[in-house]
């Protein structure tokens, strides 16, 4: 339930004139979920339009702080809601239990707030979107609960965790070479191809150098930007910047090696909503071979793969105003289901 505003707030949606547009919600609350404090923001010019949750990535990786900025498109259609989920962002605390730092807590969490949106709005069915970490939480629920989604939409999509992270390392290992990037090579010959022995530290090796040869992101300089957001955000307070940062060390730290054990084609064989699937042409963080290969197999009543031409791992990010359109067209094909 509903726990009421907290001293950070979100901006108000106003015309060209300055005054609120009279039917839109701009609401940033602390809710109870999973028997803990967890924050949601609500935007949208039309309380009575269909609402989009956003499954952020990580783990740990909350948007609340910055997701706004590039989602104003998006509150023109949709009711967008983020969620700074368990241990995540505005959610984080040192006493979140370690050990309900798994997947099954994490559905359970999201299913109790799709059924509160849905409660508060009177919707039987909402969409959902989720990004890489985000997208293995949004299979899962869309499988088990497909009367609960009017479609699912997912970004970077995560298929084979160990699959992933081999063809992520061999990309950005031929890329250092063909650069002839001897400090690169250096570190990437030291930890050597997953799994790591230090999993999380090498980890941040590789994905230093990822980042480094555009296997993250393509073109903007998009973490430079989003830090410059959370720090000037109206949804974060600066201790809020600070948890943004503590949230995403403790939930990779106390998942990651989980994940590791995921693969989509065995627990997510069939979607029964339409299903769509936003990829970056230059994603080798998800290397985008995976969703493909994943895609050609999945069993739907309507999927559609979508690339992203000018981005790697963040289209929903660097490409927001294609992404906002595509979400468009996906609310036109779907609105009468």
């Amino acid at each position: 339930m509903a726990m009421g505003l907290m001293g950070t707030r979100t901006k108000q949606i106003k015309n060209p004139n300055g005054t609120i547009v009279p039917e839109s919600i701009t609401l940033l609350e602390k809710i109870m979920l999973g028997n803990l404090n967890q924050y949601i923001l609500i935007r949208g010019k039309n309380k009575n339009n269909p609402i989009l949750l956003f499954l952020h990535g990580g783990p740990g990786s909350a948007q609340i702080g910055f997701a706004p900025r590039y989602q104003n498109s998006l509150e023109d259609d949709f009711i967008v809601v983020n969620w700074d989920q368990r241990g995540a962002g505005k959610s984080y605390s040192k006493n979140v239990p370690k050990d309900t730092m798994t997947l099954e807590h994490f559905i359970s969490d999201a299913i109790e707030l799709v059924d509160y949106l849905c409660s508060r709005f009177g919707r039987s069915k909402i969409y959902l979107a989720g990004h890489s970490w985000g997208s293995v939480l949004g299979s899962m629920l869309v499988y088990r609960y497909p009367e609960k989604f009017c479609a699912y939409i997912g970004i970077g999509q995560v298929v084979n965790m160990n699959d992933n992270e081999r063809i992520s390392y061999q990309y950005v290992l031929n890329e250092a070479k063909g650069a002839n990037n001897k400090r690169a090579i250096k570190a990437l010959e030291r930890i050597g191809e997953p799994p790591y022995k230090n999993e999380i530290k090498d980890l941040m090796v590789q994905r230093k150098w990822l980042g480094k040869f555009k296997g993250a992101v393509y073109e903007k300089k998009l973490f430079r930007e989003i830090a410059m957001y959370l720090l000037s955000s109206q949804e974060y307070s600066l201790f809020d910047s600070l948890k943004f940062f503590k949230g995403n060390k403790f939930s990779t730290k106390y998942m990651w090696s989980a994940l590791m054990s995921f693969d989509l084609s065995k627990e997510v064989p069939e979607i029964k909503i339409p299903a769509y699937f936003c990829i970056g042409l230059h994603d080798y963080n998800t290397p985008f071979e995976l969703s493909y290969k994943y895609y050609e197999t999945l069993k739907a009543p309507h999927k559609e793969f979508i690339w992203f031409e000018h981005s790697a791992h963040f289209p929903v990010f660097e490409e927001s105003d294609k992404f906002s359109q595509v979400l468009k067209r996906i609310l036109i094909e779907t609105e009468s289901i």
